[in-house]
């Protein structure tokens, strides 16, 4: 009996050590990051992004594909990557949030990463919901109208349901993701709304043109129609949104 433990933990200890390695690599790593826009890439775009050649990326990509981090899809001859599951987005943010404000850190920055990063401070996608002042700004408006509960953790509550309602922004609860969960803030050091009701209202911000994605980041822009929706259904201020 002993020995059988021994060996279970053993292999469960082998099995994260493995799981770290793979994402213990600057170039897995910005490539998790990247895909954490929630949309598929391209092995073209990804070496792009992580400034490494196509045969590089081709390698580690095998790497997280086997691992089982990156999922494969394909279109005729094309062939994508996209984060494996809600669940691995999840940790990914995390894992950012415990050390993304010390690893920049007093490394030179040009002007075009400044305001790449400016951009993602102020609104941004996290896999499928909002983040950023943006996420925190819905997030906390939703807290203020009682639809949003955070004292034992985020719970819509009857009168969340019914604004997603009468906002139009259905809310698929047939699987087993939470309705309501929070996610640690990388950029703002807080919690912002995901889970299903986070996915909702992001996809029904970009849907209907609340919010535009810009450059090649994550981050995202309200546009002015989506401020007037915002002040309207939530009493967010447009100058908090820019």
């Amino acid at each position: 009996m002993l020995e059988d433990m021994e060996r279970g933990k053993d292999a469960r200890a082998a099995g994260l050590a493995g799981f770290a390695a793979l994402i213990a690599d600057e170039t897995r790593a910005a490539c998790l990051l990247a895909l954490l826009d929630g949309r598929a890439w391209t092995a073209g775009e990804l070496a792009r992004h992580a400034g490494v050649a196509p045969s590089t990326l081709s390698e580690h990509l095998g790497k997280l594909v086997a691992g089982g981090l990156l999922a494969v899809e394909r279109q005729g001859r094309h062939r994508y990557v996209r984060l494996a599951d809600a669940r691995l987005a999840q940790l990914v943010e995390d894992l950012a949030a415990q050390v993304a404000p010390d690893a920049v850190a007093g490394r030179p920055r040009g002007l075009r990463e400044v305001s790449a990063g400016s951009a993602m401070a102020r609104g941004r996608t996290c896999y499928d919901h909002l983040a950023g002042r943006l996420g925190i700004a819905v997030t906390d408006a939703l807290t203020a109208r009682g639809l949003l509960r955070q004292d034992t953790g985020f719970a819509l509550t009857d009168a969340g349901l019914a604004w997603f309602d009468t906002a139009g922004i259905g809310l698929d609860r047939r699987g087993r993701r939470p309705l309501a969960r929070a996610c640690l803030d990388w950029t703002e050091r807080r919690p912002h709304l995901a889970g299903v009701a986070g996915a909702a209202l992001c996809r029904h911000a970009l849907d209907a043109g609340w919010c535009v994605r810009i450059g090649s980041e994550r981050a995202v822009k309200v546009t002015t129609a989506g401020e007037r929706a915002l002040s309207q259904l939530l009493g967010i201020e447009a100058e908090s949104l820019r």
